[in-house]
């Protein structure tokens, strides 16, 4: 039986790449992640088996990057060797494989994430401002105390 690829969905981060293969129920699971590369291969609930080997856009510190197994799939998360550098696309090479897409559920554009959260922040702090000029609070002097009491004897 010939082999066959694992459907990968994949999403970047600041710090790593993502990597989701879409296997469900798999056995013989390896994954081998190298400063270049990564070696995928499992069987599936029906004995298929399963490759997929990937030369990344970029190098990877092989020794922060690991993998964690589900019933439903197996996720790679992947060290950036530079940080803060934004990859256009997973392989090294510019074709885009069948098998492989982008994770729209997860993918963010955080290239602009510094500029997003200065906002937030000068926001935030308008905001603080606006509530430290509000009036003090009503005094409540003017509560007596006999009306609670001539309440609780009349019930």
């Amino acid at each position: 039986m010939a082999r066959q690829h694992a459907r990968t969905l994949w999403y970047d981060r600041p710090k790593y790449v993502f990597m989701e293969f879409c296997v469900e129920d798999s056995t013989d699971v390896h994954v081998l992640i190298e400063d270049h590369r990564l070696v995928f291969s499992c069987k599936s609930a029906d004995g298929v088996e399963l490759y997929n080997e990937i030369e990344f856009y970029a190098k990877v510190n092989s020794k922060d990057s690991q993998d964690k197994r589900s019933g439903r799939s197996i996720t790679c998360f992947v060290r950036k060797w530079k940080e803060k550098v934004a990859w256009p696309r997973l392989t090294k090479e510019d074709i885009k494989p069948v098998w492989l897409s982008v994770d729209f559920d997860n993918w963010r554009d955080w290239e602009g994430d510094e500029e997003v959260e200065l906002a937030q922040v000068e926001h935030y702090a308008e905001l603080l401002k606006k509530v430290s000029t509000k009036k003090p609070p009503p005094a409540m002097d003017d509560l007596d105390d006999d009306s609670d009491s001539a309440d609780a004897t009349s019930n």
